[in-house]
């Protein structure tokens, strides 16, 4: 018997877009997704950590998973511009 592995279908943002064109995009990503109704991948979308606590706000509830971009490997320290995995995980990321 084959076993059925689920897919993760993942978009890393990268350094594109502000606050109001991240929210916009994920808008439109909710909608196209509940248009589609059934899945059989996971869906993760990765905007830049400026946007991150704002557009899981627009995800939640949705199908769609929020993750970081970059996770330093420290909980916490002087680690100019990184983010930790609590912080991240404190604004809603699963990834």
């Amino acid at each position: 018997m084959r076993r059925e592995t689920t897919r993760l279908i993942a978009g890393n943002w990268k350094m594109n877009g502000l606050m109001a064109d991240g929210l916009a995009l994920a808008k439109a990503v909710v909608d196209r997704v509940a248009a589609a109704g059934r899945r059989r991948s996971e869906l993760l979308v990765c905007p830049p950590a400026t946007m991150l606590a704002e557009v899981g706000r627009v995800l939640a509830g949705s199908p769609v998973a929020l993750g970081g971009q970059d996770c330093h490997a420290a909980d916490q320290g002087p680690h100019t511009g990184d983010v930790g995995a609590a912080m991240l995980a404190d604004v809603g990321c699963r990834y």
